[in-house]
């Protein structure tokens, strides 16, 4: 009984991680309609995870735990971390949430060819029906009927299809670094999101000026760091506890909950084409959660 409740601690720690990043994306909205964009938000956020990951996790930051093995993994695992999570939020704040997230669960095919390139990983049956299904559900979602098959039409959807991009070529060189602990990588991950980040906001043509910043925006910013922070460690409890193939079935409960919400707080709606090419997608995301089974 109490293996079985040991058991069910990573499975609910999933479940949690999905269920708010499903909903992440709309205090991010809203911080961009009180005129903080999804860079700036991005950095303070992540800068705030990462000033806690600092003290909280300083005893496992010695020069030795950090520059052992390979450090130049932690540089690109950062840099593509950081991208994937600007990119996914920019794509919800300016394109259809349920569209960005559905681009982004491409991210089982790119992990496919990463883990074969990086990893040198044999590509299984399973392997090529994921690669099928999604490029399949990916070339419907795009599919306008006047034009044939299109590239993504707007900013949200590059911003989601390279997130979920970025998303499998970070964690295909997590998993490839063996030497650094889970705290090194996310101390990594919160620094590279904070950077790369910054130095996008750094193009932006107008940025806020701080002393229009209301304090109800301040303390939304720092509700979110603290989300990104604690949403981190669980996840990562999460996926360090649970079967890899098990954990993406699991994650995918984050559409249900971003459709949900989608629905309820904005005026947004998938047609159906969109829908039959997303699950196409999501089809493809549980037949890659099948790859390791035998």
């Amino acid at each position: 009984m109490n293996k079985t409740k040991q058991n069910d601690f990573p499975v609910a720690a999933l479940l949690i991680g999905a269920s708010i990043w499903g909903l992440l994306w709309y205090p991010y909205r809203l911080l961009e309609q009180a005129r903080i964009s999804g860079a700036i938000a991005t950095s303070v956020t992540y800068a705030i995870a990462l000033l806690l990951g600092l003290l909280i996790f300083r005893k496992y930051l010695h020069r030795s735990q950090v520059l052992g093995g390979e450090p130049h993994l932690l540089f690109w695992i950062g840099l593509f971390a950081g991208w994937t999570n600007l990119a996914y939020v920019l794509g919800v704040i300016h394109g259809e949430v349920m569209r960005v997230l559905l681009l982004f669960y491409l991210a089982p095919l790119w992990t496919i060819v990463f883990s074969r390139l990086l990893l040198n990983e044999i590509l299984s049956l399973h392997g090529y029906l994921v690669i099928v299904f999604s490029l399949a559900g990916a070339i419907v979602m795009l599919w306008q009927p006047e034009n044939g098959f299109s590239l993504p039409s707007s900013y949200g959807d590059w911003m989601g299809l390279s997130a979920g991009f970025m998303f499998a070529l970070s964690n295909v060189l997590s998993r490839k670094d063996q030497y650094h602990s889970v705290q090194v990588k996310s101390v990594a991950v919160w620094t590279g999101v904070a950077l790369v980040a910054f130095g996008y906001s750094l193009f932006l043509v107008d940025p806020p000026v701080m002393s229009d910043i209301s304090t109800e925006t301040y303390l939304l910013l720092l509700g979110v760091g603290l989300i990104v922070f604690a949403l981190s460690l669980v996840v990562q409890y999460g996926l360090a506890h649970t079967p890899a193939n098990q954990a993406i079935v699991i994650m995918l409960f984050e559409l249900v909950v971003a459709a949900i919400a989608a629905y309820f707080l904005t005026d947004e709606a998938m047609t159906p084409r969109e829908w039959i090419g997303g699950l196409m997608i999501i089809s493809a995301s549980l037949f890659s959660a099948t790859m390791n089974r035998e």
